[in-house]
């Protein structure tokens, strides 16, 4: 049984996903709550609740998923960048 917060939360959190092609990580921060909680109720929540929303978070949560290694590249990037700056300075 989903109780009516975690249902309004799994919608939300489903919703603004879809909107903003955001990360779980990213949710779980804007909704300040954890990530395994967004991760379940975007998957399992969700599914039992609305499944055309979900089947849509589902496409979402799978590119973000195909794309994260170039995420993680651009941040080492990023740190090694600066390290290289703070070591001229």
């Amino acid at each position: 049984m989903i109780d009516l917060f975690g249902r309004e939360r799994a919608e939300l959190l489903g919703e603004y996903v879809i909107d903003t092609g955001a990360t779980v990580r990213c949710a779980a921060v804007r909704f300040g709550i954890s990530k395994s909680t967004v991760h379940k109720d975007l998957t399992y929540k969700l599914n039992k609740i609305n499944p055309a929303l979900a089947e849509q978070v589902r496409e979402v949560l799978a590119k973000n998923k195909s794309e994260r290694h170039l995420r993680g590249g651009e941040a080492t990037r990023k740190k090694y960048l600066k390290q290289r700056e703070r070591k001229k300075t």
